[in-house]
C-alpha cells in the first residue's frame, strides 16, 4: 500500500522552507502530493502553471529526478480533508516554524480530525536554517529588489525577481514621475 501524504499551501513562491518541509515529508511517504490552495478573494504573484513548474524544477534541483517523481502538484478550492480524501492521502503535512504556528495549526489539525478522523495531521518542524521563511517576506523583499537568494531554491530565483519587478508596487511606495 503505498503511503501517500498532502502538503497544503499557497507555495508562492515555493522557498527554501517549503522545500526542507517537503525532503522530510518524502522520507515519510512513498508520495506526496502538493496541493496548491485556489482563493479566489487572492491574487498571487505566480499563476497555478508557474507554481506547478517552479515546485516541479526546484525539487528534481534539490533531491533528484527519483524523488522528484514522487511529487503530485495539484490545485484545491474545497476543504483540505476532502482534497486529503480524493488523492489518497491519509496523512496531512504540516511545517511549523514557532510557537505561532503551533497555535493555529494545532487548530487546524484539531477541526480537519473532526472532520476527517481518518486522516492525520503531522507536525514537521523546520530545520533552524529556514525557520524564519516566509513566503510572504520573501515576495516583499523581491518587489523591493532585494537579494532573495538566500530564501528560495535556484530555480526560483530567476523568475521570482523578473514576476516581482513587473508587479504591482508594494502600499506606501514611493514613485517620481519626470
Amino acid at each position: 500500500m503505498t503511503r501517500t501524504a498532502l502538503y497544503p499551501g499557497s507555495f508562492d513562491p515555493i522557498t527554501n522552507g517549503h522545500l526542507d518541509i517537503l525532503r522530510q515529508s518524502l522520507a515519510l511517504a512513498d508520495k506526496v502530493v502538493v496541493a496548491i490552495g485556489i482563493h479566489p478573494g487572492k491574487t498571487p504573484l505566480f499563476s497555478f502553471d508557474e507554481r506547478t513548474h517552479l515546485i516541479h524544477a526546484a525539487a528534481a534541483e534539490a533531491f533528484g529526478d527519483a524523488d522528484a517523481a514522487r511529487i503530485e502538484v495539484v490545485s484545491f478550492s474545497n476543504l483540505v480533508v476532502e482534497t486529503a480524501r480524493d488523492f489518497g492521502a491519509g496523512y496531512l503535512v504540516r511545517g511549523l516554524r514557532d510557537g505561532t504556528d503551533l497555535d493555529f495549526e494545532m487548530q487546524m489539525a484539531g477541526t480537519n480530525g473532526t472532520l476527517a478522523p481518518d486522516i492525520r495531521t503531522v507536525f514537521l518542524p523546520a530545520s533552524p536554517a529556514v525557520r524564519h521563511i516566509t513566503a510572504t517576506l520573501v515576495r516583499q523583499i523581491a518587489k523591493m529588489g532585494g537579494d532573495i537568494t538566500a530564501f528560495v531554491p535556484p530555480a526560483v530565483a530567476g523568475p521570482l525577481k523578473t514576476q516581482a519587478s513587473t508587479a504591482v508596487p508594494l502600499s506606501g511606495t514611493t514613485q517620481t514621475t519626470e
